[in-house]
C-alpha cells in the first residue's frame, strides 16, 4: 500500500488476526459452525445435478435441533421445481413495532466439473491455509454463518428487539432458472418483510501479501439484461455468393457495439467508491479516481481508469456479445444469423432506453433487436444511512482497526435486484476478505482463507446482534 500509516495499521490488523486464531480454535461453537459449513459445501447444489431443497432441509434440521419450533422453521418449494426449494426461519423480537432484519443467502452454486478441478469441488478440503470447494466463498460461507447465528442466538437465550429472519434460496447463479428470492418477493412477501436485508455483493480486499486493504459494502448494482440481434434474408447457394449476407451484416452490427462506450454515469455508490478507494490507492490511479468522482467528463482520468476492467465496468452500462449462431447448411448462404448481447445496466436506466441506444449504435434497420426475457425489475440503489453504516463501522473497526469501509456499486448482480424493488433495501457485506484474484469465485479451485472464514463468521454474528438491538 502507498501510505506508511495504512501499512502499519494493516500490519497491526494482521497481528490481531493471529491472536484471534488461538481463540477461534478454543471456541466450542466453531466445530458446530464448521460442520454446518461442510454440510453445505458437500451438498451439490448446481442447477444441473444438485439439490437446493436437500441443502435447505439439512439446515432446517440444524435449527430445529437447536430448539426452534416447527412454526418458526419453514421450507418452501415452488411448484414444478422440487430441487429448487429454500428455507425461511424466524427468531422473534421483543418489540412488535420494530421491523425485522433479514439475513439472505442463496445456496445454489456455479457448475463445477471434477475433471477440471485439482480437488473434488464438492468436498471441503483444507490446505495451505485455505478451504477449497465450490461455494466455499460464493456464498455458502455466509449461508453457514446465517444458520450459525440463529443457533447461537437460541443457545444464548438472546432476545432481540427486532425480529431476525433467515431466507435461504436457490437460483441466483443461473440466468433463466427459477430464482428463490424473486419467488419470495412475488409470492411470500410478508414472510420476508423487513426493514432491510443483508446478503452478499462485496467482500473485503486483501493485497498480495494478505494484508487487509478495505471492506466493501454493496449499495447498488447493475441489472443483467440480454438482447437478441437477428438478421434474416433469402440466402442461396454458396457457390454463387452475393454481397448481402446475414452473417456479415450481423458481424458489422456487433463490431459497432464493440467499438461503442456508454458514457460514465455516477450515482452515490460508485462516486463514494471512487473517493474512498482513490485515497487508499494513491498515486496516479488514485488521483484519477478522485478526479472522476469530482468530474465524470474528465476524459484523461476516465481513460486511465478504463484500463482496469473492474473500474471500467463500475463506471457505466456495458454491453457485450456472448453468443453467436447463423446459417443452416455448410453449402448454403445463411438465411438467418443471431447474436446475444448481454448488457449490465446502471441503476435507474430502463431496458427500453438501452435497446434504443443499441439501435442507434448499430444504425441498420435490417438488424432486428428484441428482448427475449425480462428477469426481475429495474435495479435500484439502497440508501447508505447511518442506521446501516454505523454498526458495520463499529464491528469492522473492532476486528480490523484502521481498515476503511468502502461503499461500492457491483457490476454484477445479486438477489438484491429482487428485494430492493419489493421495498426491502438490501445491502451486501460479508466480512470475508478475498485475495486479489478473487479466490476462484465462479472459476476453478474456488477457495477462501481459513482465517477469513473465521473472522467473517465473527463479524456477521456481531453485526446482526447490533442491528437487532438498534
Amino acid at each position: 500500500m502507498p501510505y506508511v500509516r495504512l501499512l502499519r495499521l494493516a500490519a497491526a490488523a494482521a497481528a490481531l488476526c493471529l491472536a484471534r486464531a488461538a481463540t477461534a480454535a478454543e471456541d466450542p461453537g466453531l466445530a458446530r459452525f464448521m460442520a454446518t459449513y461442510r454440510e453445505l459445501v458437500e451438498t451439490n447444489t448446481t442447477l444441473s445435478a444438485g439439490d437446493c431443497t436437500l441443502a435447505a432441509e439439512r439446515m432446517a434440521k440444524r435449527l430445529t435441533a437447536a430448539g426452534y419450533p416447527d412454526s418458526d422453521v419453514r421450507m418452501f418449494v415452488p411448484e414444478g421445481h422440487p430441487r429448487e426449494g429454500g428455507l425461511i426461519a424466524v427468531l422473534h423480537g421483543t418489540d412488535p413495532k420494530a421491523k425485522a432484519i433479514l439475513m439472505l443467502a442463496h445456496v445454489d452454486v456455479v457448475e463445477a466439473r471434477r475433471e477440471d478441478w485439482e480437488r473434488d469441488p464438492f468436498k471441503l478440503i483444507q490446505e495451505n491455509g485455505y478451504f477449497y470447494g465450490r461455494g466455499t466463498s460464493d456464498m455458502k460461507a455466509q449461508a453457514a454463518a446465517w444458520v450459525d447465528n440463529l443457533v447461537r442466538f437460541r443457545e444464548e437465550g438472546f432476545r432481540p428487539k427486532h425480529t431476525v429472519k433467515l431466507a435461504l434460496t436457490c437460483g441466483e447463479e443461473t440466468n433463466g432458472a427459477l430464482n428463490g428470492a424473486q419467488w419470495l418477493a412475488e409470492h411470500e412477501r410478508g414472510a420476508i418483510d423487513a426493514a432491510f436485508a443483508i446478503t452478499e455483493g462485496t467482500d473485503g480486499e486483501l493485497d498480495a501479501q494478505g494484508r487487509h486493504v478495505a471492506l466493501g459494502v454493496l449499495a447498488a448494482e447493475k441489472v443483467s439484461q440480454n438482447y437478441t440481434l437477428e438478421v434474416v434474408n433469402p440466402g442461396g447457394h454458396s457457390s454463387r455468393p452475393v454481397k448481402e449476407n446475414a452473417i456479415y451484416r450481423l458481424m458489422d452490427a456487433i463490431e459497432r457495439i464493440s467499438a461503442y462506450e456508454f458514457p460514465v454515469e455516477l450515482i452515490d455508490a460508485n462516486r463514494a467508491y471512487l473517493k474512498a478507494e482513490g485515497h487508499i490507492v494513491g498515486g496516479e490511479r488514485g488521483a484519477a479516481m478522485e478526479r472522476v468522482a469530482a468530474d465524470p467528463t474528465d476524459a484523461a482520468a476516465v481513460a486511465l481508469l478504463d484500463q482496469d476492467k473492474n473500474l471500467h465496468a463500475m463506471l457505466r452500462t456495458t454491453c457485450v456479445a456472448t453468443m453467436l449462431s447463423g446459417g443452416h447448411a455448410t453449402n448454403a448462404l445463411p438465411q438467418r444469423a443471431r447474436a446475444n448481447i448481454n448488457c449490465r445496466i446502471m441503476p435507474g436506466v430502463s431496458r427500453e432506453a438501452i435497446k434504443q441506444r443499441l439501435a442507434e449504435v448499430i444504425h441498420d434497420p435490417q438488424v432486428a433487436i428484441t428482448i427475449p426475457e425480462v428477469r426481475g425489475p429495474l435495479a435500484q440503489p439502497s440508501p447508505l444511512t447511518a442506521q446501516i453504516l454505523k454498526p458495520i463501522e463499529t464491528v469492522a473497526h473492532e476486528l480490523w482497526p484502521g481498515v476503511p469501509i468502502v461503499p461500492a456499486l457491483e457490476p454484477g448482480a445479486s438477489d438484491a435486484q429482487f428485494l430492493n424493488p419489493a421495498g426491502i433495501p438490501t445491502y451486501g457485506v460479508t466480512g470475508f476478505f478475498t485475495d486479489p484474484d478473487g479466490g476462484g469465485i465462479h472459476g476453478l479451485n474456488e477457495r477462501i482463507r481459513v482465517q477469513s472464514l473465521y473472522d467473517g463468521r465473527t463479524f456477521l454474528y456481531r453485526l446482526v446482534k447490533l442491528y437487532a438491538m438498534q
